[in-house]
């Protein structure tokens, strides 16, 4: 894995991706993988984060560029996220990183009554606990006007996708008190897309997976779901401006609207 510290002296343009550092935690599949290669096409050296070697390595292959059996501006690390002390891990081997993205955090359906107590706090923590995790573990190693974008959620509700409201309500919190500590060196921001499909719903069949995103986008003002290519955008922007910090952007074809 490339370490930063080599580019300590490095000045870099805050508002600019060309040249920056960029971590990408869960980078080998859905947003994280757009939002990898996005900033790499923006000149940008990226450094992603998966559990699996496997995934990592299919990434690693997909990002390069054509043609190049390696690539300076693309690394990657196979790395759980969410055990204890594995971030920690990870930034003690970094510095002078940039921004950091982390798509940390999954989905969860059905209320508080039918779901165990563990299912809803496994749900809140694995967005809330996952978020607050990423930016202690980076808080030392990041260089003054980076930035932290983590990953919440649109729509659902308390009765139906009970711990992951609770989780993207906890995150929406956690930036807003994050971002007034950090402030003036680090921003700190969360993306909030809606349903998207990704790889997270990789093990659900061709047939049911069409019937969701149809459903799915039959509730949407837009009437369509997003693409993977359009949210990473936001992720984008929450890294380049440079004035944008303690908020949450949901990314939802209009469902916040909703009310």
């Amino acid at each position: 894995m490339r370490s930063f510290a080599a580019s300590e002296s490095r000045p870099h343009d805050a508002g600019s991706l060309d040249e920056a550092e960029v971590l990408v935690i869960g980078g080998t599949s859905g947003f994280g993988y757009e939002v990898a290669k996005q900033t790499l096409a923006r000149g940008a050296h990226v450094t992603i984060v998966g559990r699996s070697q496997t995934r990592l390595e299919s990434a690693l292959a997909g990002l390069r560029s054509p043609g190049a059996a390696s690539d300076r501006t693309i690394s990657g690390r196979a790395l759980d996220a969410t055990a204890p002390g594995a971030l920690r891990t990870l930034f003690a081997d970094l510095d002078n990183v940039d921004h950091v993205i982390s798509t940390l955090g999954g989905a969860m359906g059905g209320g508080f009554m039918d779901n165990s107590d563990a299912a809803i706090l496994g749900a809140v923590n694995g967005k809330f606990e996952a978020g607050l995790s990423v930016a202690k573990a980076a808080a030392g190693h990041m260089r003054e006007g980076g930035s932290i974008t983590l990953t919440a959620g649109s729509g659902g509700h308390p009765y139906d996708a009970s711990g992951a409201v609770v989780g993207n309500t906890a995150v929406e919190l956690l930036v807003q008190g994050l971002a007034v500590e950090m402030a003036p060196k680090i921003r700190v921001n969360a993306i909030a897309p809606f349903w998207t499909p990704t790889g997270l719903w990789r093990d659900l069949p061709a047939d049911e997976l069409k019937r969701q995103t149809e459903a799915v986008a039959s509730s949407v003002p837009l009437k369509r779901v997003a693409r993977v290519e359009e949210v990473a955008a936001a992720y984008l922007f929450a890294m380049e401006c440079g004035y944008f910090t303690g908020q949450t952007l949901h990314i939802d074809g209009g469902v916040s609207a909703l009310g």
